[in-house]
């Protein structure tokens, strides 16, 4: 199995649950890798694999909101929680969607609608993955241009002329038309609303021009 194939992971200090969402998740073909401590997960957890978390609240050690927190705070690629729990416990069900939880099921619940929430979950990270990606590649394209060719595209990106770039820039006219034409084939667009919308999105600009 790659990194690209959906995992679920289950944490519950519960063994009879653990196995009763195992079989859920089994049923529909995905994998479950299961865990009855927060700590063992930390242990193997692998930002860069795709799916998503099934997360008890009270357990002993790290409960489930300490987990997220810790996950949050990595700075690295975090997995779509999905709570569980026994409690309704409104406050607590407020404070880790606003942490950035996709859902938040109080047991016993209902097997679709935990389906439900799996998929979607798995949705939201394929989707986040592929916007990283996206990123990257820009990221990498953006590192192609000179520090030149960078003050130009801040240009462009503001919106400005030509002639205004190349007097800001106290270069000549053809030099600024050379620059802009480098930047189009390096950053792979063809027309400026093209370009402006790529530099926008992956808000890649203002770290090479700041280098």
């Amino acid at each position: 199995m790659s990194i690209l194939d959906p995992i679920v992971y289950v944490i519950d200090d519960e063994q009879a649950m653990v196995e009763s969402l195992s079989w859920i998740i089994e049923s529909i073909g995905l994998p479950a890798k299961t865990y009855t401590r927060a700590q063992d997960f930390l242990a193997e957890y692998d930002p860069q694999q795709h799916g998503c978390l099934l997360l008890d609240v009270r357990m002993p050690g790290i409960s489930g909101p300490e987990l997220q927190t810790r996950l949050n705070t990595q700075g690295m690629p975090t997995l779509p929680i999905i709570f569980i729990s026994g409690h309704g416990d409104v406050p607590l069900a407020v404070r880790v969607m606003k942490s950035g939880a996709i859902d938040f099921l109080t047991k016993p619940f209902n097997d679709q609608v935990l389906i439900e929430s799996i998929n979607k979950a798995l949705r939201i990270d394929k989707a986040n993955r592929d916007k990283r990606q996206e990123n990257a590649k820009a990221r990498a394209k953006f590192t192609l241009l000179s520090p030149r060719e960078a003050q130009v595209l801040q240009g462009i990106v503001a919106g400005k002329p030509n002639k205004i770039i190349s007097s800001e820039l106290k270069i000549s006219l053809k030099t600024v038309e050379a620059h802009r034409a480098s930047v189009m084939k390096k950053m792979s667009v063809k027309s400026v609303p093209e370009l402006v919308k790529l530099v926008l999105n992956h808000r890649v600009q203002d770290e090479k021009i700041e280098a």
